[in-house]
């Protein structure tokens, strides 16, 4: 099949993946991955785990390739440590396996991998993301993974001796190097180059995060430390549920395996027949990946130290389990607006679920579609979230007269539609920015919002709120959740008699001349003319004349006055949106002089 004639990134790892499939195994299903750990919420950084394969995954099936999406659930994963917000007792469950923790108080669902996974599940179903799911739980319980265990055991000697290319060394008096010490080393030196006002690139920005988080993979657990030897096999506890569990023995012949507990517990289990326990994750990755035949899997920057479990997978996939590491981007973090890197092990983190409250599908795929996976970006829930949207609308306009770029245009279908069909939108996509102030200030009243929205093109007026939706819902969640009440537009019920008395002559003149032109300018675009056109008229040029510094400044001047009148501070939203939200009869009542 041809390759696409597409310019974005999406395309180019496609035509990568698709050459390396057919050199790996001809004629078989493609397979792009992801793996998320259900440990907290799934952030939006997380999104980007799942997003990157989405897109080429469904760029290979939009040629007609036979592709599947896997969606590894880190479930089995031991509980590491309560996040914020959550009833300090969790701690009890610490070490035991994701799906055997009970979940948050008031949770409806029945364990906590569940409950942190059900609002990933719904965001990716509005987002048109198709997965294979597959619940490391049910892999490791139901004996899937018995073979690869065994063999993983029996091979042990040669996976340690992979694992201690790459293990931090402890020099004498205690002091470690390796890649841990590098890590912090290059988060110091990034630290005093910004103290020193050096601009960081993106990638090196992250990378630094990342290493003075500690979180590259280096620290990870790979099975050693144990006084018996080598064992890549971590035990779940039978009495306590945990992993605190220490192997003391193996037989490779009868599979006997010996362990003890911190709990106090001993047993010896036939590890042919056990189900509770799993590889450590350094050796259970590249296992997978040879398990599941995986060809794209894209991984955070944090693994892109020496020692990280996907540096030193690649090693094991080929020289233990024979296969071959999957080809794919580190990718960047992303940020909120005004926030650091998110982490998943702290509260209060802005999940998929979150942003599409605010915003649609179709603006959430684009902010992944558009940048390089390497490229870190934010996302806003702040103000910014409204120029986001105006530039997502000017988009929409070069792609309907055909002026958009190449890459634009193709980051624009990859948001707007899937292999499957085109996403969900708003009939009439009225500007964010004004649907955010109409129900600002009409506090969500649906007859007052019509009102409004009626008289933004009396020539083709709106007919129903529904047309708006659901971008009317997205910015009036943005208005309820996200500013603050101090920040909400509070329009004056009786005139501000004194401030009223205070003006002067012009002052005067320029509201005599808005209150005569309102009838014939009423609507959005007339209302525009008319509140940029009274400085000019005072000023004797014609309305459409451009504007000079001074009548830049008389204009300036002229807005602070109306909003002070109307709502009793100098700022607010347009104030064309802002007086048809008012209405000809108030804004007379309030402007009177």
């Amino acid at each position: 099949m041809a390759q696409s004639t597409e310019t974005d990134w999406v395309s180019r790892f496609a035509d990568e993946v698709i050459a390396e499939a057919e050199r790996r195994a001809p004629g078989k299903p493609i397979v792009c991955a992801s793996g998320l750990s259900p440990s907290g919420p799934i952030h939006l950084g997380n999104l980007r785990e799942v997003m990157t394969p989405h897109l080429v995954a469904d760029e290979i099936k939009r040629r007609g390739y036979d592709c599947v999406h896997i969606l590894s659930w880190d479930d089995y994963d031991r509980f590491r440590k309560v996040p914020a917000g959550i009833d300090p007792s969790w701690a009890e469950h610490i070490g035991k396996p994701l799906t055997s923790v009970p979940a948050p108080p008031g949770s409806e669902y029945a364990n906590w991998a569940e409950h942190f996974k059900a609002p990933m599940v719904a965001a990716m179903e509005q987002l048109g993301i198709e997965v294979h799911p597959i619940s490391q739980t049910l892999q490791y319980t139901s004996g899937a993974y018995r073979d690869q265990i065994l063999f993983a055991m029996r091979e042990r000697e040669r996976i340690d001796a992979v694992l201690d290319r790459y293990r931090t060394k402890e020099k004498a008096g205690g002091e470690k190097a390796g890649t841990e010490k590098a890590a912090k080393a290059k988060a110091q030196e990034t630290q005093a180059r910004q103290q020193k006002g050096k601009k960081l690139d993106e990638a090196e920005a992250a990378a630094a995060e990342a290493a003075a988080e500690g979180s590259g993979a280096a620290g990870e657990d790979d099975g050693s430390g144990a006084g018996a030897g080598y064992f890549p096999y971590k035990p779940y506890c039978s009495v306590c549920g945990t992993d605190f569990t220490t192997v003391t023995g193996y037989d490779d012949e009868t599979t006997d395996l010996a362990y003890v507990c911190r709990c106090g517990h001993a047993e010896t289990v036939r590890l042919s027949e056990h189900n509770r326990g799993k590889l450590v994750w350094k050796v259970d990755w590249p296992m997978r990946w040879a398990y599941e035949g995986v060809v794209f899997e894209p991984s955070g920057v944090d693994h892109s130290s020496p020692g990280s479990s996907y540096v030193v997978g690649g090693q094991l996939v080929k020289e233990v389990f024979g296969g071959e590491q999957p080809i794919g981007p580190m990718y960047a973090f992303v940020g909120i607006s005004g926030m650091a890197k998110m982490s998943s092990s702290k509260g209060g983190v802005p999940t998929p679920e979150d942003a599409l409250q605010i915003m649609e599908a179709p603006l959430l795929r684009w902010l992944y579609a558009r940048r390089k996976p390497n490229q870190s970006f934010k996302i806003a829930f702040d103000q910014e979230i409204q120029r986001l949207y105006d530039e997502w609308d000017a988009l929409e306009r070069k792609i309907a007269d055909g002026s958009a770029q190449p890459a634009d245009a193709a980051a624009y279908r990859r948001a707007t539609r899937t292999a499957a069909g085109e996403l969900p939108r708003t009939p009439r996509p009225l500007p964010y920015r004004t649907l955010a102030s109409v129900v600002d200030i009409t506090t969500g009243h649906a007859e007052q919002t019509l009102r409004i929205l009626r008289d933004l093109d009396p020539e083709n007026p709106i007919g129903s709120l529904d047309e708006a939706r659901p971008r009317l819902d997205r910015a009036e969640n943005w208005i309820s959740t996200q500013v603050p009440v101090e920040q909400r537009t509070r329009v004056r019920e009786e005139p501000d008699t004194e401030l009223l008395g205070s003006l002067g002559e012009t002052e005067r003149e320029s509201l005599r001349l808005l209150l005569e032109g309102l009838d014939e300018h009423w609507s959005l675009d007339g209302l525009t003319t008319l509140v940029y056109g009274v400085p000019k008229l005072q000023a004797g040029f014609p309305a459409d004349a451009k504007p000079t510094p001074e009548l830049k400044a008389a204009q300036r001047s002229f807005f602070a006055l109306l909003y002070r009148l109307l709502v009793g501070r100098d700022t607010g939203p347009r104030l064309p949106t802002l007086l048809l939200a008012v209405g000809a009869d108030r804004v007379r009542r309030l402007l009177a002089v």
